[in-house]
């Protein structure tokens, strides 16, 4: 039977949340008291939150413009998915991919708790729901409320570590990952980021990665590509992003020296690379810290 969807959000009197956005959103009830939280937008994170809905909850999307992952706490909820209603209980995730319609509701006499988090994903960005990406299966829902749980504390008040709200949203991020990307990487692939994560001070070639996995230049690409969703160079800087950042936030070195323990003789095109792939410079990291 085809669904009729409209825009609709019906949220009830006894339905209540905590949310935190990546921008300030005051007119959207759902985000209108979110505490803000600039860091998601790095993981391309618009929102996240807690709910415990009731009947009459109910919420409709034609085309949501991000992918939308919620992973059931308590009771019972209905999704409409690929078309038919499906049933959301403790212990069980559903990711909807964007950029399709979707329709959410309470049951009569259910009392429904779930964490969420919805991406922005405009058309022609790589989506975290892909077509290896299940759409219901089972999830430690807990994990997931507690990332959400942890960053909406730490940002209560103004003395908030930027340090540990980096570190939630990354890890909201991560637990999402793991639902969405259940089947095992290349194990060629595991070879060489291992290999590769004990030194990334070395100054590392295509050449040498593709070595170290026993393949051709052209197929790593391709290889990295299907499993990361970027080039092998994307990936190392990625990972040498990361390390560079664990190093700035806990301890501090001169940002030369950060530059060179991740593989950049130049301390400039190491900060232009960090602002670039973090959203900030290592000083102001720093700051902020």
């Amino acid at each position: 039977m085809t669904v009729e969807i409209e825009d609709k959000q019906i949220y009830g009197n006894t339905t209540d949340w905590l949310a935190v956005s990546a921008e300030a959103c005051p007119d959207r009830r759902l985000l209108k008291s979110a505490r803000e939280c600039n860091w998601l937008n790095q993981y391309k994170i618009g929102h996240v939150g807690v709910m415990s809905a009731s009947y009459p909850y109910e919420v409709n999307r034609k085309s949501q413009s991000g992918s939308f992952m919620m992973a059931c706490l308590s009771g019972r909820g209905e999704v409409l998915v690929d078309g038919r209603w499906i049933i959301l209980e403790k212990g069980n995730a559903c990711l909807l991919a964007p950029h399709v319609a979707n329709f959410i509701r309470g049951i009569k006499g259910e009392k429904w708790k779930f964490a969420w988090v919805r991406y922005e994903e405009p058309e022609g960005v790589k989506s975290i729901a892909d077509n290896r990406s299940p759409v219901r299966g089972k999830y430690a829902s807990e994990s997931l409320e507690r990332c959400v749980m942890g960053l909406y504390h730490e940002l209560e008040g103004e003395n908030g570590d930027k340090a540990l709200e980096i570190l939630w949203s990354e890890l909201i991020h991560r637990s999402v990952l793991k639902f969405a990307k259940p089947k095992g990487m290349d194990e060629r692939l595991w070879r060489i980021w291992n290999d590769v994560g004990t030194d990334l001070s070395h100054p590392w070639t295509l050449g040498e990665l593709a070595d170290i996995g026993c393949v051709s230049e052209e197929h790593l690409r391709r290889l990295c590509r299907k499993d990361l969703g970027r080039s092998p160079m994307q990936h190392l800087i990625y990972l040498r992003m990361i390390k560079a950042r664990e190093i700035l936030i806990s301890g501090n070195d001169k940002v030369d020296y950060v530059a060179k323990q991740v593989g950049y003789e130049s301390g400039f095109t190491f900060s232009n690379t960090f602002k670039k792939w973090m959203g900030c410079r290592p000083s102001e990291l720093r700051e902020i810290r």
